[in-house]
């Protein structure tokens, strides 16, 4: 496989809460059929991104997508997972490191809005 999705979210301390972006991942995968797709998350868990953008390279990508599970481009998106990036394509300079838009202001988000707002918890 030369490509990966590194999944990038926050990270929490309650390990309930990691689990959700590891059950993303596992959904992801037969989406994504010949690609790595692998979990990362920024702070409070691990593996950190530069763990998982190495784990990506050490399966053999030589293409990586960061895909930050994030709602906004607040500053963890444009300045903290920027500089991730940059580092790690630096010290690989023949990766090709990608980092691609937070979820935001998808036009199937007020779809999920919708169905959220139908559940009960």
């Amino acid at each position: 496989m030369s490509a990966a999705i590194l999944l990038i979210a926050h990270g929490s301390r309650r390990p309930a809460a990691n689990q959700d972006l590891v059950q993303l991942a596992v959904m992801l995968r037969p989406k994504v059929p010949g690609k790595i797709v692998e979990v990362a998350y920024l702070e409070l868990a691990e593996p950190t991104i530069p763990e998982g953008l190495e784990k990506c390279r050490q399966s053999g990508a030589r293409e990586i997508d960061m895909l930050p599970w994030f709602l906004s481009a607040g500053s963890h998106v444009t300045d903290d997972l920027s500089r991730f990036r940059d580092q790690f394509a630096s010290e690989h300079p023949g990766l090709t490191v990608t980092l691609r838009p937070p979820v935001g202001l998808h036009p199937l988000m007020t779809d999920i809005l919708l169905a959220r707002l139908g559940e009960r918890l």
